[in-house]
């Protein structure tokens, strides 16, 4: 008798450490990721077939569009979405679970429903015939489930942290037995212990959005039209949260046809670095609309980044496209040297001097001249782009080049490198990617470009060739504006700058002319009493034009002002 009860004693014990074994496996099979939809496939294909012939995983819509749950009231029943299914071989064919990824729509007579509405197990252990319409949404379904066989049936509930996440149900068909109460407490455990893993997902998950929303509300949402240059940019998030916030770039349209092409990246990620990158962009924004040397530019962004209280750093590379000169002038500060790519495919690296990164206080910065052929595409990036965990810097840069070289010319400037890099399958860092492609002049040029003599009356001079020029483009009607205009500015050159230097006209999206001179000031305008007789020229072209300003050259200044004109249809290059 005694040894009788002893051997019961340890037939009872068994299943209970059968059971402990088993989810304790579970803790190390489902959650491996931060991944939201693999965490749910881990849970459905755990049970199968162990516990289940079948298993489905479905969460609640508001969960997934990052809601905290949903507060289960009205006639309307919960909207859910198919995460993971998982079947033994050949089932899963055979029966009509919801699609995974697709929304359902179920009445509150469906078993899975009454499961989230009333946040307890639902428990069907031997199926009769009205209970397959309970399961199955459709009669269909119900049908197949009849003729494989199914014959025992629960749900429970996904709830971590008191959130109501989603339900899981499990179908046993066959010989198997039914499911019993016992089943369902020990499945309550797995359905606690993965519901948290799910949680930690979906929190991750919206995390990971925030700091993407942010990031790409910092960064331009288009690339401006500017001539002689066509700019593609593309921005692509790592799926690590830990990897996103401080990669950013600009393009800029400046005065005279010149297009400021910006890329950096702050050393740092998450949301600090995100606020600094936002920082950072705007600093080098307003400096590049009162300054076309990269050189200073990134001069004055280095001091200004030494004032953020967060004490980071980041490395930028500024480009300034002339179409006058179709050329490139660039500086940077301690980033991968751009890439540039011939009309015939041939790739090198342009050597740019680095300076100290962003930050760092260590100036000045040097630039360099880079002729740009019609054809040509500049690209510039982070290193995200090519950073792998495995290989160097110089390989990394080699396989970027390589990839460069062979890629077609409209998958290049359509971002294709960010598919064809080494590692972009498991980036584990942002990357921005950057290509400009030199366009060939138009037959009829949109930009023309004067130098005036000293020797010469050089206002008038200037009004003859804007004149003129207006005439050639058809545009006459606005020669009066535009003769005023240019009067004043080449006026102001003279009185202030040592004397008009080069002359501009661009049409573009409007009509844009800008005098040069060597004048160190920027003019303002000033107030001018009713005695005065001078002062009004610049409120003159205020009034006139739609707007005007000046920047500062390496030789001195730009004073340049932009008219309205009607639209002009698009010309292929």
């Amino acid at each position: 008798m005694r040894l009788h009860r002893t051997l019961r004693s340890l037939t009872d014990r068994f299943p209970a450490r059968s059971r402990l074994l088993w989810l304790s496996e579970a803790s190390t099979r489902i959650g491996t990721t931060l991944d939201l939809d693999r965490t749910a496939r881990e849970l459905a294909e755990f049970t199968v077939p162990r516990l289940a012939d079948a298993a489905a995983v479905d969460l609640l819509e508001s969960v997934l569009l990052g809601q905290e749950g949903e507060r289960m009231s009205g006639p309307d029943a919960p909207v859910t979405r198919a995460l993971a299914v998982a079947a033994v071989d050949g089932l899963a064919r055979r029966l009509e679970p919801d699609p995974v990824g697709a929304i359902s729509y179920h009445p509150h007579s469906v078993a899975s429903v009454h499961c989230l509405v009333a946040r307890e197990p639902v428990l069907i252990a031997r199926m009769g015939p009205d209970d397959y319409e309970r399961v199955a949404v459709t009669a269909s379904g119900a049908a197949r489930m009849r003729e494989t066989g199914v014959h025992s049936y629960m749900a429970v509930p996904l709830i971590a942290r008191g959130v109501l996440l989603g339900v899981a149900d499990f179908m046993r068909l066959g010989t198997r037995p039914p499911f019993t109460r016992a089943d369902v407490a020990l499945v309550m455990q797995l359905a606690h212990r993965a519901a948290v893993f799910i949680d930690n997902a979906r929190l991750y998950g919206r995390e990971r959005e925030h700091v993407v929303a942010l990031q790409r509300s910092l960064l331009p949402r288009g690339t401006p039209t500017t001539p002689g240059l066509r700019v593609s940019a593309c921005y692509t998030p790592t799926a690590d949260v830990s990897g996103v916030g401080g990669d950013w770039y600009d393009v800029m349209a400046l005065p005279g046809g010149r297009t400021a092409l910006v890329v950096g990246d702050v050393m740092g990620h998450g949301l600090p670095a995100a606020a600094t990158m936002g920082r950072l962009r705007t600093v080098a924004r307003t400096l590049m609309a009162l300054d076309t040397a990269p050189e200073r530019v990134l001069a004055r962004v280095d001091m200004a980044a030494r004032d953020l209280e967060d004490d980071q750093v980041a490395t930028c590379l500024c480009a300034v496209f002339d179409p006058a000169t179709a050329s490139y002038t660039l500086a940077s500060a301690g980033h991968p040297p751009p890439l540039l790519v011939t009309a015939d495919g041939e790739a090198s690296y342009v050597g740019v001097p680095v300076g100290a990164p962003l930050g760092a206080g260590v100036i000045p910065y040097d630039s360099v001249r880079l002729p740009a052929p019609a054809g040509s595409r500049l690209v510039l990036y982070t290193d995200g782009l090519v950073k792998t965990r495995t290989e160097d810097v110089d390989a990394q840069l080699e396989g970027l080049r390589r990839a460069a070289a062979g890629l077609a010319a409209p998958d290049l400037e359509s971002c294709g490198l960010v598919t064809r890099t080494a590692g972009h399958e498991i980036r584990f860092d942002e990357a921005v990617l950057v290509v400009a492609t030199s366009r060939p002049p138009r037959p009829e040029a949109d930009l023309s470009v004067w130098t005036l003599a000293q020797g010469e009356e050089p206002a008038a001079t200037a009004r003859r060739l804007v004149r003129e020029q207006l005439g050639r483009w058809r545009l006459s009607e606005h020669s009066d504006v535009m003769e005023l205009v240019v009067s004043e500015l080449v006026g102001n050159a003279l009185r202030y700058g040592g004397g008009p230097g080069e002359l501009r006209l661009m049409r573009h999206d409007r009509l844009t002319v800008e005098v040069s001179d060597t004048g160190p000031d920027l003019p303002q305008i000033q107030h001018a009493s009713l005695s005065d007789e001078g002062g009004r020229g610049l409120q003159l072209i205020n009034m006139l034009c739609r707007r005007w300003g000046a920047v500062r050259t390496p030789a001195g200044k730009i004073v340049w002002a932009e008219h309205d004109i009607p639209a002009a249809p698009e010309t292929s290059p």
